[in-house]
């Protein structure tokens, strides 16, 4: 496998879909309660400074600051190459880079994947990571099991884990548990591996254009479970599509160049004037304009995170 445990187990293979009939949205939210302090407004829990990464003597990162708070539904937007995969990529340790990255406190950058996931940090690719010759149950069990030692797994009781089941119920999968992944529709690939991460208690998810090759009915189901489980966590989504980060996003950070352009509120991003000339070439863009020009630059190259190790995004 290539992707970390963390970053959403499973295998890059092709599989058939389920049919439309078998589709279901995800449903509530957990009511699980989370640790001390994670209440909305309680502080930052990821803290981004200064943070470069260089490709040959490129830079793909220049200095990019970052403050991410639970609670925060945070959009990283930005052109083809402006660098939002790569900063994800340095938060979770897949490629080199200097500056500094704090989860409450706790010094992140440097450290292995593995060490990055204790700390509770998960992520997902374009590219749904799941085991697809496994069922749906069988992966988050899994995932569970990540962080859990031998003897911890020999005493496992018996039965579906509570975190498990809570996560089955969150991304609206309770139908679908003894299925195998690999027919999952595409949309319900990317909600297992969300719900992959919630087994493992991460409290930062950084999640790759979740809503990629989505339908419109699969995109606002799955906008809804982000806001959902964004309530008591730290939730960054990489985005392209702007019509969904105009629906959901609380905040927006945009980069162009590796650097921090502009962030804020969707009304103030959409009405800076360096915003639109990112995307435009022009100071007079509307927000209609700026989603169709973002739109054909992501058509024209749809590659944006292929290579996640080499190829500065």
């Amino acid at each position: 496998m290539t992707h970390s445990t963390a970053f959403g187990i499973g295998a890059a293979l092709s599989a058939g879909t389920l049919t439309g009939a078998e589709l279901r949205l995800p449903g509530a939210a957990s009511t699980r309660s989370r640790p001390a302090g994670r209440e909305q407004g309680a502080g930052t829990y990821l803290e981004v400074r200064g943070l470069t990464v260089t490709f040959d003597g490129f830079r793909a990162v220049d200095g990019v600051d970052l403050t991410l708070i639970q609670g925060d539904l945070r959009f990283l937007i930005g052109p083809n190459g402006a660098g939002k995969t790569t900063v994800v990529d340095a938060i979770t340790g897949l490629v080199p880079a200097t500056g500094t990255v704090d989860k409450s406190g706790q010094p992140v950058l440097g450290l292995k994947t593995h060490k990055i996931a204790k700390l509770g940090i998960g992520r997902t690719f374009q590219t749904a990571s799941v085991f697809e010759d496994l069922t749906v149950e069988q992966n988050l069990d899994i995932a569970a099991g990540a962080h859990r030692g031998p003897l911890t797994l020999l005493r496992r009781r018996h039965g579906r884990e509570e975190s498990v089941a809570e996560a089955l119920a969150t991304i609206g999968l309770e139908h679908l548990a003894g299925t195998k992944a690999g027919v999952l529709a595409h949309g319900q690939k990317q909600w297992l591996e969300i719900g992959m991460l919630l087994v493992q208690d991460c409290d930062v998810m950084l999640l790759d254009e979740p809503v990629a090759g989505m339908g419109a009915e699969e995109r606002q189901a799955t906008g809804e479970l982000l806001q959902r489980i964004a309530a008591d966590r730290t939730v960054v989504v990489v985005e392209h599509d702007m019509e969904f980060m105009r629906a959901f996003a609380t905040s927006v950070t945009v980069l162009a160049a590796g650097k921090v352009l502009a962030e804020g509120t969707v009304a103030e991003i959409q009405a800076d004037p360096k915003v639109q000339q990112v995307y435009l070439g022009t100071a007079a863009a509307t927000g209609t304009e700026l989603a169709d020009a973002d739109a054909d630059a992501d058509a024209a190259t749809n590659t944006d995170a292929a290579d996640t190790e080499e190829t500065p995004r």
